[in-house]
């Protein structure tokens, strides 16, 4: 038996949820500058609630060859990766801003 999403009712195969999240937020890109002059690229402004954080935090890990965590409903990557992280999240279906 099909699992049922406890949000909108659907089977887990045609369950839109997290697409139509996605949608919805709109995420920054930002660079920090941390000791030693270490770059950081952080993603901000992603609703934990309607998407998995840390699923995502591994995809772009993994994506832009970087170390990083999720912490505080914000994903750091190690290293400057504004233009990958872009793109990766744009196939995703999220609507991505650079600051």
């Amino acid at each position: 038996m099909a699992e049922i999403c406890p949000v909108c009712g659907l089977p887990g195969e045609l369950c839109m949820c997290e697409e139509i999240a996605r949608e919805q937020q709109s995420v920054r890109i930002s660079i920090d500058s941390r000791r030693y002059g270490k770059m950081v690229t952080v993603i901000d402004g992603i609703d934990e609630n309607d998407i998995d954080i840390n699923d995502l935090a591994k995809k772009l890990k993994n994506k832009c060859a970087a170390g990083g965590t999720a912490k505080d409903g914000r994903i750091e990557l190690q290293g400057d990766h504004k233009k990958k992280v872009k793109v990766v999240l744009e196939e995703m279906g999220f609507k991505t801003e650079v600051a």
